[in-house]
């Protein structure tokens, strides 16, 4: 019988996953949050409305990227558009804004903080969203695997996307996240790290699961 998540439903435990572009973050993630009967929240998802709220002739307006980050509207969440590549490319941009990031801030937060736990999924949120977590996991892989991933993402959507350009903007991404004055993409000391490589989601997922009850057993 598989082991159930146990933890008081006042008290507030969050589940912090962390990594690079199509790592695989967001399926991991929301599979456990689903699982794990939890509130999930990839925080990609703001900085892609963000970015195609302000769009491509506004990009390098950071306070317009400001204005949009604060008076987001959680359904544009659902929009399908924040998925494609154009979009992803509008996010990595507007998400080395630190007026952006510090206007996104507090909204991560307040839902990290969810009675009963809750799974957040993005690039900093063991390392500045909630340095604090008591369950950190970084999912990475390398960068070619995750651009033959994401092609064939792609390719289901578009049969005119490349592969070459697919690895260019992946590494652009990662050159952003990494060089971000604010909050820039590092593994957490004490954050399991599953390399995706050559785990499959199977076996990543049994991983994290493990993880995730032995901290919240340690954590009562």
């Amino acid at each position: 019988m598989t082991q159930r998540f146990d933890w008081p439903a006042d008290r507030p435990f969050t589940i912090a996953i962390d990594g690079p572009a199509s790592s695989g973050k967001s399926t991991i993630g929301a599979r456990l949050a689903a699982d794990l009967e939890l509130p999930f929240l990839d925080t990609g998802l703001l900085y892609r409305a963000v970015g195609k709220a302000v769009g491509e002739t506004r990009i390098e307006d950071a306070a317009a990227a400001a204005r949009a980050a604060r008076s987001l509207d959680p359904t544009a969440l659902d929009d399908p558009a924040l998925h494609n590549e154009t979009v992803g490319a509008l996010a990595s941009r507007v998400a080395v804004m630190p007026e952006v990031r510090q206007a996104l801030l507090a909204w991560q937060r307040d839902f990290a903080a969810r009675p009963g736990g809750a799974v957040l999924v993005g690039r900093d949120i063991g390392s500045h969203v909630c340095p604090a977590a008591p369950c950190k996991i970084f999912i990475t892989a390398t960068v070619e695997a995750r651009a033959a991933r994401r092609f064939e993402q792609l390719r289901a959507l578009d049969d005119g996307v490349i592969h070459s350009a697919v690895l260019a903007e992946l590494r652009r991404r990662d050159a952003r996240d990494a060089a971000r004055a604010i909050a820039p993409l590092v593994t957490p000391d004490d954050a399991l790290v599953l390399d995706t490589t050559s785990l499959d989601v199977a076996a990543t997922l049994e991983a994290a699961r493990g993880f995730i009850l032995e901290r919240a057993a340690r954590c009562r």
